[in-house]
């Protein structure tokens, strides 16, 4: 089936989902778009996944707060405006910086992002999470869980060369 045009209005918003302390709102699932899906991500300060790859690309522009988003061996610290591209496989992860945050994502084409962060809402209640239930459901969704980066360097400003 053809993708239509279509307009998602703030009164539209699907529910947000609790993935683990971050409010997850589809705003154009793969199925609408044919293609990529976007979400809006919203977190308190220290939210936000451990390292890990799937084997979808993933974006972020960041519309509020600060998000530290760590990659390879490098971390940078995205303010408003920043926009981050992370290729298929690549290891990463983010927290929300100081105060919280908001940021645009977008998952590719092969993504299950939408599927993830569906089956961790429903099956991984709000407060301490069975990060061996987080794992497994994340692993059935294409996602592994990784080692942390190194990222004892400092955090540099979006955009700016890791020292």
């Amino acid at each position: 089936m053809k993708p239509q045009a279509f307009v998602v209005m703030p009164d539209d918003h699907a529910r947000a989902w609790n993935v683990v302390g971050e409010r997850i709102t589809v705003l154009a699932p793969n199925a609408a778009t044919g293609s990529d899906e976007v979400f809006l991500q919203q977190g308190e300060e220290g939210s936000g996944p451990p390292p890990h790859s799937h084997a979808w690309d993933e974006s972020f522009y960041v519309t509020r707060g600060c998000v530290d988003i760590s990659y390879g061996d490098r971390t940078v610290r995205a303010t408003p405006g920043a926009f981050v591209h992370l290729p298929a496989g690549t290891v990463h992860g983010f927290r929300f910086g100081p105060g919280g945050g908001e940021m645009i994502s977008i998952a590719g084409r092969e993504g299950n992002a939408s599927r993830l962060f569906a089956a961790i809402d429903r099956d991984i209640p709000v407060g301490e999470p069975d990060v061996a239930k987080l794992i497994a459901i994340a692993g059935e969704c294409g996602v592994c869980v990784a080692a942390a980066p190194d990222v004892s360097h400092p955090i540099q400003s979006a955009g700016a060369e890791a020292s």
